[in-house]
C-alpha cells in the first residue's frame, strides 16, 4: 500500500492506493489543513509532490471515493515515481 500528498501552495490532497482499486482521496484541505496534512505526510514519510494543477482537481473529489479514471494516467505516474524514488516494488497480490 502506498500513500501519496499532492499540493500546491494552498491545497494538500492525500491519497490511498492499495494496488487493488483505484487510489483514494483520505484527506484534503486548504491553509491550515494543508499544512497539517503535509506535516503528517511527512512524519509519517509519505511521499510528498508538488503539483499545483493536480492537486486543485483532486481537491474536487470527496472524501473517501476513488479519483476519476480520467485521472488515471496522471495519478499512475506519480505513484510510479514514488515506488522507484523509495526502493519500494508494488506488492504481487496474485489471485489463483
Amino acid at each position: 500500500m502506498v500513500g501519496k500528498t499532492f499540493y500546491s501552495s494552498d491545497i494538500a490532497v492525500a491519497l490511498k492506493y492499495d494496488g487493488q482499486q483505484a487510489p483514494k482521496v483520505t484527506a484534503k484541505g486548504e491553509g491550515i489543513t494543508a499544512e497539517q496534512i503535509l506535516e503528517i505526510a511527512e512524519k509519517h514519510g509519505i511521499p510528498l509532490q508538488n503539483e499545483p494543477e493536480l492537486a486543485r482537481i483532486l481537491a474536487q473529489v470527496p472524501l473517501g471515493e476513488e479519483i476519476p479514471q480520467e485521472l488515471y494516467i496522471a495519478v499512475a505516474e506519480i505513484i510510479s515515481f514514488a515506488y522507484f524514488v523509495s526502493g519500494k516494488m508494488p506488492e504481487n497480490k496474485e489471485t489463483n
